[in-house]
């Protein structure tokens, strides 16, 4: 069994996943130098030493599942999943709280955070159901189910509370899309998340009001044109969901000023990317975002070059070895070495999504969706995060951030695929 393994595994994938993990310490380690008392990579007393253990822990991960049996991950998939919501309600009871969150079980100063194993876990549980033949997508009861699948741990995550990981969660509709869930369950979500930012844009909001009426009716003129004469349907189908999105734009000040929707912070980092005066209590925000930016931009065409990065090495950008190392790369090594890590991540999410479509069980194509969706999420609002495109929250650049659930988690998730993957031609379709 190992032998096939090691025989078929996708090796091209194995390398990108390298070439990241390498790049994500080299990064970590110049966050963390310090010119005035620098230290070997390797030391433990800074984050880049502390990584290169969850690098090593990463290997031993990896060498259990490639000799464990490929069949297993389908069997034990409601299993892992049940195991799983279990840690995450047990770490709103027993879990360190750090930064607001009770996210973290702490094993004698190693830190475990389940919300991160949980992207993990459900992928396993629900390419398990959406698997089964008797599962259709066009029907109510299949569909709640799946999304009570996806829903579950993200409760509990937003319990903690973290919202950057429960927005995660967001991805497996993007599988579900691939697996025959209407394309409405996307356009509808993108609709009001659309309406929601242009009714803080645009004041007053009468404006943005009278700007639906107008579409709405040059949308109704536009199909009567096209199907040769006007219809009350036709009136229907357009007006009521411009009507019932005009009512929501209409209530998103109240949405938006209520402590119970939104707290405080997160509040000033929406606040900070749509409003140039900024009050004073939310200057912090602004400020974070601002020395974010002036690091990615200070880095030119080829970058300061590796360690001489003036932003990361006096600190000016927060969180700079987790959330924000995009920075720390893209001052040292400029648009050449930004585009270098983006093209690595592209190649690697196109890779899996290639390895997905070839599988000949559909639990492996429906997994290896979840990963490429789960990585594509990660990465997409990372970096418009630190670019200043989205709101800031807590979501690390896999393989790069610092991290060893992080790191575990997403290596978890890969190489399951790629042991799914070399056993490919041992099984059949379901």
């Amino acid at each position: 069994m190992r032998n096939q393994t090691l025989r078929y595994i996708d090796w091209l994938t194995v390398f990108l996943y390298a070439a990241l993990v390498l790049i994500g310490l080299l990064s970590i380690y110049s966050a963390v130098y310090a010119p005035q008392d620098p230290k070997p990579i390797y030391s433990l007393t800074h984050a880049a030493g502390k990584q290169l253990l969850w690098i090593g822990g990463t290997l031993l991960i990896i060498t259990v599942i490639f000799f464990m049996d490929y069949r297993l991950f389908e069997s034990l998939g409601y299993i892992a999943y049940g195991v799983g919501v279990l840690l995450l309600a047990l770490v709103l009871v027993f879990g360190v709280k750090i930064g607001g969150a009770r996210a973290w079980f702490d094993f004698g100063g190693i830190r475990l955070q389940p919300a991160e194993f949980a992207k993990v876990f459900t992928s396993l549980a629900l390419a398990k159901y959406l698997s089964n033949k008797e599962v259709r997508l066009n029907r109510w009861r299949d569909l709640l189910i799946a999304f009570g699948i996806i829903g579950l741990p993200a409760l509990l995550i937003l319990l903690q509370p973290d919202a950057g990981s429960t927005l995660v969660f967001a991805a497996f509709v993007l599988v579900m899309f691939r697996e025959g869930l209407s394309p409405l369950f996307l356009i509808i979500p993108a609709l009001f998340g659309l309406t929601f930012v242009l009714a803080l844009v645009i004041q007053p909001i009468s404006y943005l009001l009278f700007a639906f009426l107008v579409l709405a009716a040059l949308l109704i003129a536009l199909l009567s044109y096209l199907n040769k004469g006007f219809s009350f349907k036709l009136l229907l189908v357009v007006g009521i969901p411009t009507l019932i999105l005009m009512g929501f734009a209409a209530s998103v000040d109240t949405i938006f000023q209520s402590d119970k929707i939104l707290k405080p912070h997160q509040k000033e980092r929406i606040l900070v990317l749509i409003d140039e005066n900024i009050d004073k209590e939310a200057r912090r925000s602004r400020y974070n975002l601002q020395q974010s930016k002036i690091a990615i931009g200070s880095g030119g065409f080829a970058g300061k070059g590796y360690l001489q990065g003036t932003q990361t090495k006096f600190n000016f950008v927060p969180e700079q070895q987790t959330d924000f190392i995009f920075c720390t790369i893209g001052e040292e090594f400029g648009w050449l070495g930004s585009m270098t890590l983006i093209t690595l991540f592209v190649a690697l999410m196109s890779r899996i999504v290639y390895i997905a479509e070839r599988q000949k069980l559909r639990f492996a194509r429906i997994y290896g969706y979840c990963v490429a969706s789960i990585l594509f999420m990660h990465f997409t609002l990372n970096l418009a995060m630190t670019m200043g495109l989205f709101p800031v929250v807590g979501i690390p650049l896999p393989f790069i951030s610092y991290g060893g659930s992080s790191l575990w988690a997403f290596s978890t998730l890969l190489f399951i695929l790629l042991k799914l993957d070399a056993h490919r031609n041992q099984i059949f379709w379901t």
